[in-house]
């Protein structure tokens, strides 16, 4: 079993990160981040590399590309013991990511204001998120996603006595995140399907 050596942890919900991020660098993980996760974490003295000095392509569009890149994806979606997949991430020199600490837009939160206008709940609508930990989820085999801040502890702790989680903690947290994603977009599409398109201002 391959330890992990490489996370990305960008987050909304934020609590409990410190202590997390600061034992992940203590085992010798290295972590990549975006925009405010990355600053909190520097701010208590956790190193972090930055998304977009990993990838050489700079966060764009308001913040709205910053994660989706070949070399975050092809990191998590490659599978470890495929010999094609190890001989493509040679190829394009791609590292693999084997931890991924991701929550989404708080889209329900944004949406629940009573003058939240259809832009307002467009630009709270998370893309890089829902990807990532779909992409994650998809390859538990070889990648761990974490959703919830309560699992912190029980995914340390793994970490500590073999250098990675097992398979069964694996499959338990992918299915948490399909189970959030389903939530997430059956809350865009329900607030959506409730916009009185025919007298909304901003759809006329």
């Amino acid at each position: 079993m391959d330890k992990i050596t490489r996370a990305i942890i960008s987050l909304t919900d934020k609590s409990g990160i410190e202590n997390f991020a600061r034992q992940l660098t203590e085992l010798g993980i290295e972590i990549l981040s975006t925009g405010g996760t990355a600053k909190k974490m520097r701010d208590n003295g956790i190193e972090v590399i930055d998304v977009a000095d990993y990838t050489g392509f700079p966060e764009m569009l308001d913040g709205r590309v910053k994660t989706l890149h070949p070399r975050i994806h092809g990191g998590i979606l490659a599978q470890r013991h495929n010999p094609a997949h190890l001989a493509q991430m040679v190829e394009h020199d791609l590292k693999p990511i084997d931890l991924i600490v991701v929550n989404l837009y708080a889209f329900d939160k944004a949406t629940a204001a009573a003058d939240c206008t259809v832009p307002n709940a467009i630009e709270n609508i998370d893309i890089g998120g829902p990807t990532m930990l779909r992409a994650a989820a998809k390859n538990y085999h070889d990648v761990t996603v974490i959703v919830d801040p309560d699992d912190y502890s029980g995914v340390i702790t793994e970490i500590k006595e073999t250098g990675n989680t097992t398979l069964k903690t694996r499959f338990r947290l992918a299915c948490k995140v399909f189970d959030l994603t389903s939530r997430y977009d059956t809350a865009i599409a329900k607030w959506l399907n409730n916009v009185d398109a025919d007298n909304d201002p901003d759809l006329n």
